[in-house]
């Protein structure tokens, strides 16, 4: 308790002597930049004694994505009573930045009105993703509430599929006409009521009659140009554009492969309709990133934030799969239960095989499922990357077959040792095939290969594993 006095006598002492914001983030953040232990109690403390004002001067100096991450590190019961002493300090930026599990909790909580309110204040782009994952009535509500020309503006977006570009885009940038000269351009920007320009802008987009861009002209290439200069002598002709149904992932590597900053959207006809700019693209990556790890694994979202009952439904699945899967693997043990009575060694070595396997299997279909993601791989160069996986395989399979037959035949007996050798050397190939058949059909199928092909994977090389050991253990007369 006294820590918590003592830092909160620093904090107050720091605002008041005027120190630099660093310094005083230095007492709320720890070196990775995460809100430190003691300062989440002492927020705790004064929420649970009802002393909103102490509560409102430890969170004011935060940025609103610390505010933000201050929300999800609360327990739920706890959240409302923190947004009740910060009002005026939950802006839409921090509604923005809310994990979707926390910021769906207080939306819910929130009347129309006050959601309506949050929402106007915030891009075109975060307003839709404050609104798309609530229910059809709470969203009309919400709506009704809104100006009609934001609501119009939403609406469109929400018309769109999900985690599309038409849906992500922001429907603020600027766009003139080809016609005009540099110095037309910056009289027109510096004319232009605020409100009506984008907060931040890093181009302008040329488009000729029919709205349609033929080029762009960068911030930086205007204010070096003379103004006599035409648009259309300076502007760049050749440019990304990204259409409205866009997967978010095509976009991502769009603006990846291209070293983009922003890029336009244009309409099934052609239109300018919006731009993407490189901040959402970052959320884009990360989000496609971790996306691609949890469907690796069945996870579903693994949000840490996610009800209960939504994770259990995403992961008892895939154990339900697995389970599955498992029992074809039993099924191949069975065949070969009298064998396993006689030489008890199979049931000791034959979970190494398949564990190998299973492992080298992971591994090809990792490098698999990224280059799907990157465009990397692609039917052209399908074939390619398949040999390219199985010379791999058979090079671990070698180095790993070598160790275990020789270790097999010093603790048992040679010819267990050239067995088990061989089955290692099969089974890891075959995992090495597995790793890059599974994932590129599923794309092929137009299914997402992250989403279920470590459970095939897995199944192959366990029954490959446990059939090629067990098989030529009979085969070879090891077992009498």
């Amino acid at each position: 308790m006294a820590d918590e006095q003592i830092m909160d006598a620093e904090l107050r002492a720091g605002d008041e002597a005027g120190r630099p914001d660093d310094r005083i983030d230095d007492e709320r953040h720890d070196e990775e930049n995460r809100l430190k232990p003691g300062y989440l109690r002492s927020v705790r403390e004064a929420l649970e004694a009802g002393d909103k004002g102490r509560v409102y001067d430890l969170v004011e100096p935060l940025h609103p994505a610390d505010v933000a991450d201050l929300f999800e590190l609360l327990e739920a019961d706890e959240r409302p009573l923190l947004a009740a002493a910060i009002t005026d300090l939950m802006s839409g930026e921090v509604i923005a930045e809310l994990n979707d599990h926390v910021r769906d909790d207080m939306i819910e909580a929130l009347a129309p009105g006050a959601v309506a309110e949050i929402a106007e204040q915030l891009d075109t782009d975060d307003a839709v993703q404050l609104l798309e994952d609530l229910e059809p009535a709470d969203q009309a509500a919400i709506l009704a509430e809104m100006e009609p020309e934001d609501r119009a503006a939403i609406e469109s977006a929400l018309a769109y599929p999900e985690e599309t570009a038409g849906r992500l885009m922001s429907r603020a940038f600027v766009a003139v006409p080809e016609h005009l000269t540099v110095g037309d351009l910056i009289d027109f920007l510096r004319d232009t009521q605020g409100d009506e320009l984008p907060t931040d802008f890093w181009e302008v987009f040329v488009v000729d009659p029919a709205h349609k861009p033929v080029g762009t002209c960068q911030l930086s290439w205007i204010l070096r140009t003379p103004r006599h200069i035409a648009l259309s002598d300076v502007m760049k002709r050749d440019q990304t554009l990204i259409p409205v149904t866009a997967d978010q992932e095509e976009v991502g590597n769009m603006f990846q492969k291209y070293a983009l900053i922003s890029a336009a959207v244009v309409d099934e006809s052609g239109r300018l309709v919006g731009q993407m700019t490189a901040d959402d693209v970052v959320h884009i990556i990360s989000e496609e990133a971790g996306e691609d790890v949890l469907l690796l694994s069945g996870a579903g979202d693994g949000d840490i934030n996610e009800p209960i009952r939504d994770a259990y439904v995403a992961r008892v699945r895939w154990l339900v799969a697995n389970l599955g899967t498992a029992v074809v693997a039993s099924t191949i043990i069975a065949l070969f239960g009298a064998a396993i009575e006689k030489l008890v060694a199979l049931a000791v070595l034959m979970p190494i095989v398949a564990s190998i396997g299973g492992n080298a299997g992971t591994q090809t279909m990792a490098v698999t499922v990224r280059a799907i993601a990157m465009n990397q791989l692609t039917r052209a160069n399908t074939r390619r990357m398949l040999w390219r996986e199985m010379r791999v395989a058979l090079a671990n399979g070698a180095t790993v077959a070598v160790l275990i037959g020789i270790a097999t035949a010093l603790l048992f007996n040679p010819q267990l040792g050239l067995v088990i050798a061989a089955a290692m050397l099969i089974n890891i190939v075959v995992a090495g095939f597995a790793g890059v058949a599974v994932p590129v059909i599923f794309e092929r199928l137009d299914q997402d290969p992250a989403v279920a092909s470590s459970v095939f994977v897995t199944m192959i090389t366990d029954s490959m594993g446990f059939f090629v050991f067990l098989g030529l253990a009979v085969a070879s007369g090891v077992v009498g």
